[in-house]
Parts: C-alpha cells; sequence; structure tokens
C-alpha cells in the first residue's frame, strides 16, 4: 500500500512510542460515558482557575476520536467525538499524567529523549486518534464547554490522516467504498444511517407487538423459485451441486406455517442477479411475513398501522417530499388511510390493453399489442405473458401515483404463488404500494392449493424454455410441503432500502446501504 509523508511520520511515531512500552492500540476502556450525556453536567461545573491551581477531581471519564488540536504555550486545545458528538478538551502543562497502559507517568523517555505527559499530549495524540480521558467541566471565556483533562490513555493511533478536502468529495464512487470516512466527517450521513437502525427497531417492535416470531430461513437453495427474477448461481463444493442464493424467502417461509407458526417475520438479505442503477441493487435487504387466516385486505390494514405505529414512535413528519424516477420533487402525505388503485383498470384506462383477456401462453398476442400501442424495450421479444405485463404496468401506471396507494388486482397470470379471487378467477388478491411511482411493498393471498400450485410451476417452466430468464422455477418440496396441509394466509415484503431511502430524501439506494456492493478496486481504477 502507497503511504503519505504524513502517514510515514505517523508510523515513525507509533513505532517510537511501542519502542518505549507504550500500549498504542489498548484492549479495552471501561467506564466511559457518552460526550451527549457529559454536556449535560453542567451542573457540576468548575472554575478553572481552581482546577488550574488544584488539580482536577475527575468527575468524567470518556473516549473518542480526536478531530482537532492545537498548542497554546502551556496549553492545548482540541476536540474529540464518539457516536453522540463533539466536545472540547483541554491539556495543561504540569496539570496531566499519561497511562501508557502499563503505568501512569508524568514524564517518558521516547526515543532517547525525556518527554512529559503534556508532550505527549501534543506531539504524540494526533488528529483521528483514539483516546480516554478523565477530567472536569469548564467554561472557556468564550462560554464553550471544556473537558479540562486530567489523565489521559493512547487508545488507537490513526497511521492514514483523513484525505485532503474530504468535506468537498462529490464523486460518490469513493464515498460508498470508504464509508467509514464519510461517516466521520459528514454529520448527516451519519444520522441517516442510525435513522436506518431505529427504523429496523420499530419494525420489530410492531411485529412482537403483534405477535409474529421473527425467524431465520437458508440464503442457499437448490431452487430458484422463489419470485419473478434471475438468480445468482454458486457451487456448493462438498455436496457437488449448484445451488442459488434466495430471491426471496417466501417458500421457506411458508413452510414454517405448515409447521405451527401462524405469524413469522424475516429481515434479511435477497440477491438478484439484475442490472445495477440508483433504484436497484443485486443484494438488498427485505422484511418478508406471513399471516395465517388473514387475507390481502388484512394486510392492507396491518401495513397502515405499522407506518403509524412507525411514524409515531421515531416523531416524523406524515409529510415527506420524495422525488420520482425523473427527480421531479412531489409531497407525499403518509396520513392514512390510503387509496386503493385498481391494477387492470386503471392499466387499460392509461395504455388501451385489457390485460385481463391475455392468459399465459398468449405471448405473441400480447407482444404484438404492446407494440401496436406504441410501446416497447429490451428483452420483450423474450419475455412471457406475465413479465410482459409486468413491464407494461411499469411504463404506463406506475409513474403517475403520486400519493400512498395500494395497487390491487392483478391478472392472474402475474403471480404463480398468489390465490386467485373467489368472485373472479381470472384476477389474484395481491397489492403493491407505491410512493411517487416507487414500489415499496408487496401483498398478496397465498395459494395454499397444492394441484394449483403444481399446475402455476409447471407454466413456468414452460415460460424458461421459452428463454425467459425471469420466470419462476420448479420447487418440488414446496409443493410436497403444501401436500401436508398449509393455512389459509397473507403473505407481505418490503424493501427496506427503498423505503428508508423515500423517507430520508435520497435519490440513490446506495446512500442507505453502509458499505454497498461494488466492483473491484482494480475495474474501478481502470475505469
Amino acid at each position: 500500500m502507497d503511504y503519505s509523508k504524513e502517514a510515514r511520520d505517523r508510523q515513525e511515531k507509533i513505532q517510537n512510542l511501542k519502542n518505549a512500552w507504550v500500549i498504542c492500540y489498548a484492549n479495552s476502556f471501561h467506564g466511559k460515558q457518552d460526550i451527549s450525556d457529559i454536556r449535560k453536567g453542567e451542573a457540576k461545573i468548575k472554575d478553572v482557575a481552581d482546577l488550574m491551581e488544584n488539580w482536577s477531581i475527575w468527575e468524567f471519564k470518556t473516549a473518542g476520536r480526536i478531530i482537532s488540536s492545537r498548542g497554546m504555550g502551556k496549553l492545548v486545545f482540541g476536540k474529540i467525538r464518539d457516536h453522540t458528538g463533539d466536545i472540547q478538551i483541554s491539556f495543561m502543562r504540569g496539570k496531566v499524567i499519561f497511562n501508557t497502559g502499563r503505568e501512569w507517568v508524568e514524564k517518558i523517555e521516547i526515543a532517547w529523549e525525556e518527554k512529559t505527559a503534556f508532550k505527549i499530549a501534543e506531539k504524540f495524540c494526533q488528529v483521528w486518534d483514539y483516546i480516554g480521558l478523565t477530567w472536569d467541566l469548564f467554561l472557556t471565556k468564550h462560554g464553550e464547554l471544556t473537558l479540562f483533562v486530567n489523565e489521559f490513555q493512547i487508545l488507537s493511533k490513526a497511521v492514514r490522516p483523513l484525505p485532503e478536502k474530504f468535506h468537498g468529495i462529490q464523486d460518490r464512487e469513493t464515498i460508498y467504498r470508504q464509508r467509514y470516512l464519510d461517516l466521520i466527517m459528514n454529520e448527516e450521513s451519519f444520522d441517516r444511517f442510525k435513522f436506518r437502525s431505529d427504523f429496523l427497531k420499530k419494525i420489530r417492535e410492531f411485529y412482537w407487538k403483534n405477535d409474529f416470531m421473527e425467524i431465520e430461513t437458508p440464503v442457499l437453495g437448490s431452487s430458484a423459485s422463489w419470485a419473478a427474477a434471475l438468480p445468482f448461481v454458486t457451487h456448493h463444493n462438498d455436496f457437488d451441486e449448484d445451488f442459488f442464493l434466495r430471491i426471496a424467502p417466501e417458500t421457506a417461509l411458508k413452510k414454517a406455517t405448515v409447521g405451527r407458526f401462524e405469524r413469522v417475520f424475516e429481515i434479511g438479505k435477497n440477491f438478484r442477479n439484475e442490472w445495477s442503477d440508483p433504484s436497484h441493487m443485486q443484494e438488498f435487504t427485505a422484511v418478508e411475513h406471513y399471516a395465517a387466516y388473514w387475507n390481502f385486505n388484512d394486510n392492507m390494514k396491518f401495513t397502515e398501522d405499522m407506518f403509524d405505529f412507525i411514524f409515531d414512535e421515531m416523531n416524523l413528519d406524515r409529510e415527506i417530499k420524495i422525488k420520482d424516477k425523473d427527480g421531479e420533487v412531489q409531497t407525499v402525505d403518509f396520513t392514512t388511510p390510503w387509496e386503493k388503485v385498481d391494477y387492470i383498470a386503471w392499466v387499460k384506462e392509461k395504455s388501451g390493453i385489457d390485460i385481463d383477456k391475455y392468459e399465459s401462453g398468449d405471448d405473441e398476442k400480447l407482444r404484438a399489442d404492446i407494440k401496436a400501442a406504441g410501446y416497447a424495450w429490451e428483452w420483450i421479444d423474450k419475455q412471457a405473458t406475465a413479465t410482459m405485463i409486468d413491464y407494461l404496468y411499469k411504463k404506463v401506471l406506475r409513474p403517475s401515483i403520486i400519493w400512498p396507494a395500494f395497487v390491487y388486482n392483478y391478472p392472474k397470470t402475474m403471480q404463480p404463488l398468489a390465490r386467485a379471487s373467489d368472485e373472479n378467477e381470472n384476477i389474484v388478491e395481491q397489492f403493491q404500494l407505491l410512493l411517487n411511482g416507487w414500489e415499496v411493498l408487496k401483498a398478496y393471498s397465498e395459494l395454499v392449493d397444492p394441484k394449483v400450485q403444481q399446475e402455476k410451476f409447471d407454466e413456468q417452466s414452460w415460460a424458461i424454455a421459452m428463454w425467459d430468464e425471469e420466470a419462476t422455477a420448479w420447487d418440488e418440496d414446496f409443493v410436497l410441503a403444501m401436500e401436508y396441509g398449509m393455512p389459509c394466509q397473507s403473505g407481505w415484503g418490503m424493501w427496506i432500502d427503498r423505503i428508508v431511502s423515500l423517507l430520508t430524501e435520497q435519490e440513490n439506494l446506495r446512500d442507505v446501504v453502509l458499505f454497498p456492493v461494488m466492483k473491484s478496486e482494480k475495474s474501478w481504477e481502470e475505469k
């Protein structure tokens, strides 16, 4: 690896400290108080003159990263930062002790020269290092709350300084590759990922409140039959078989309901071997649940209740500005109840094509009618009926929905795992939630008839034979489980990355993923 002159100087300082038996990378620091809590201790502020005269009495103890440091004669001022905020610190010559990690000292020999504890604080505690401190609080003459350091210890030395002018970096790829630097300097980024964590916490709390059990299902499977998408394939060396990274945990969660778990959910990673753009990632996080004895209408109400709970618990404004796929900003009001939009009726109104009339196998007719209506897209000539209907919907209906809306009444060819309506066998009981053209979650009444499920898998096998790479593959074990009796139920899934990006007003999903998958460094540098 390449090192700058400053980095080499830092390495030399680290080695000199180690040669003096200073532990530069501590194994722990017990009793740390958060800086945000320390800032609340204004009742314990001391008189600075008294501290300078009579020494500190160790009211507080904390640790953090040094983000600034400057010498002023017999004083050194700086700032440290932890996960809760920043605070100013002050070292005074003759009034500070250094912990080497082995013993407390007022002076120590480093590189054949005696260094006082104050000099170590001034010359060997550098910006981006982690240090531990004990101190008292005082106010400077400018009224800034400051920690008068009595004892300090080096906890972790930084070898590299932050890149020059990091505040002004515009290259998003650099930020995605070195997110840790972004988090150090960009408070908005740090808060965004705290928001994501809190959002997931509230989702879990809502599930627990509604008697759901969190379970884990496999990421590797022998079948890729969990959704309409192209899977990632890997090889299991011990079994000498190809396996698939899951597209969704759908069938595994439903099999759990056969085994008496009536309400289950999972938050985890899914994988789809598709294109990359600001609104799509091949690896993404989703939450999915299944509730026995519910139908898709029950899940509509559950969705509204969940968002009401999250917005209330996190004190979020119900009106949020969200950009559509073209970058146009609209104010979306999350106040419930939300509108319901008929999928079949609206696609017909927008395109003139009555998708209710097409069945599996009507590929050529639908393809011709779509092109006659003036629509086309890449791969349309290889797609089966269900996939073409989905692409048509994304062209003509999805971009027009701004408000939170449940889109329902899907044609039965669209979803091989969904249950057909008892009132109209040509539609399935399914809905999606749309926000300003973005799909954020999907739910449907589940198909639990094993004979019908097997027929639908057979239809998808035909689509695969016709080179539709996104068709759903056969899953024999899933049908087998269903034959032992699967309770009536409704399933629901939400894309976490997408909803968090919308709620935090981000344009790229990678801005809410801590360490997004990137091309290798070599490919990036060559580019």
